[in-house]
């Protein structure tokens, strides 16, 4: 029986890195993983600009302006955010600009608008400036040619604020992994579907594409196989020859119905392991088939999701190079006891806040589902453990 650090081994070395890549909109890119590095065509700003409303002056002009001691300048032009001026400010003039206004030629600062007085073609200018006050020089933010997004890195909201800036429609970013889930059951129902007796309905495939969608990546397939081995096997010859990755709940423990042992045979595939050495969800197998890595989880909900998020998720770090894809791991200090022995590496449901984490309920049972409802994060509880008491430092795998 594996230990979970080699599960995950195993199943990433059949991973190889996504390279196809494509053009999508700027509207699309949020989420995205950059292709190609993003480099500046033009300096930003493209021209020296006023960061304020006010009068661009040369600095020698106002050199001692005062109050008591306005300096009069005359006034030769208005300049507003996305137009130009022809001239050159000389000595003893001033042009009228707004927030965002090219500075002329030949004027080397601005005086704030609430520091003058304007006049038919004049205006009085109450305060001194030194040379580049109130002055945004070109290439301020950055200059032409500079990288200023990496290719590989994830976008988000300020990476496509700087491809706008840049005048980017759209840019190359790589494919998203392809994911197919498979729920198996006979007693499984879809949410929606009139209750009878002996059914459940269908928890694990739900939380599973949810989480796969709250990264911007739904599955290219979501479906559920009734427990029959030799069509089990036939939906994932197709989701294979579509998916990168091959997730299935279900039908992995040793009862007549548990027939994932028989798909490996029938496909046939090359196993990878069966059980893993984890409290909840031990009966946990992996196989390959033609390229593709299939991830079998328990059918039991929280087993299923425990190991989704410590298995699937390097699997698709693995498929994107994005670490982000990783539960982040830390300590807490456990704010409530959990007296059950470990006996296994066991995987509890919590809360955590602030560095404190708090078991979620008493009923930790691999079944149950209501507990999740607060849960972000799997708390720890190691196999030479009494369980576990207030007060301890726990290791907490967060959502």
């Amino acid at each position: 029986m594996l230990q979970i650090e080699e599960a995950q081994a195993m199943l990433t070395a059949q991973v190889q890195k996504i390279e196809e890549t494509e053009r999508v909109s700027l509207a699309e890119a949020y989420g995205r993983v950059l292709a190609e590095d993003a480099a500046a065509r033009r300096d930003q700003p493209p021209f020296p600009r006023s960061p304020l409303d006010g009068y661009a002056v040369k600095a020698a002009d106002v050199a001692s302006a005062s109050k008591e001691s306005p300096a009069v300048l005359q006034v030769i032009g208005k300049i507003y955010a996305g137009t130009a001026f022809a001239g050159t400010v000389g000595a003893g003039q001033a042009v009228r600009l707004m927030t965002g206004a090219p500075i002329p030629e030949g004027a080397d600062t601005v005086i704030r608008q609430e520091d003058t007085l304007a006049e038919a073609e004049t205006v009085q200018i109450f305060a001194s400036s030194e040379p580049y006050r109130n002055y945004c020089f070109q290439g301020e933010d950055y200059k032409a040619g500079t990288v200023l997004l990496q290719k590989g890195r994830r976008l988000n909201a300020g990476a496509i604020a700087v491809l706008s800036s840049l005048g980017a429609a759209e840019v190359s970013v790589y494919r998203k992994p392809r994911v197919a889930v498979i729920s198996t059951g006979d007693e499984v129902l879809a949410p929606g579907t009139p209750w009878s007796p002996g059914k459940i309905y269908d928890s694990n495939r739900a939380y599973i594409c949810a989480r796969l969608a709250e990264a911007g990546n739904p599955p290219v397939i979501s479906m559920h196989a009734a427990d029959e081995g030799a069509r089990v096997a036939e939906e994932i010859r197709k989701a294979a020859a579509q998916a990168d990755f091959v997730i299935t709940t279900g039908g992995v423990s040793v009862g007549e119905k548990d027939i994932l042992h028989e798909v490996v045979r029938l496909l046939p595939a090359e196993k990878l392991f069966w059980k893993v050495r984890i409290k909840p969800g031990s009966p946990t197998l992996a196989f390959v088939y033609q390229g593709t890595p299939v991830l079998c989880l328990s059918g039991n909900p929280f087993g299923a999701i425990a190991n989704f998020e410590l298995l699937a998720r390097p699997v698709l770090a693995a498929l994107t190079g994005q670490q982000d894809w990783l539960l982040e791991k830390e300590e807490a200090i456990l704010q409530n006891d959990f007296k059950k022995p470990a006996g296994a590496r066991r995987f509890l449901r919590g809360c955590l806040k602030d560095g404190r984490v708090s078991v979620n309920s008493e009923n930790q049972a691999s079944g149950a589902v209501a507990s999740m409802a607060n849960c972000n994060c799997l708390i720890e509880i190691r196999p030479d453990m009494a369980g576990a008491q207030a007060g301890e430092t726990v290791t907490v795998y967060r959502f």
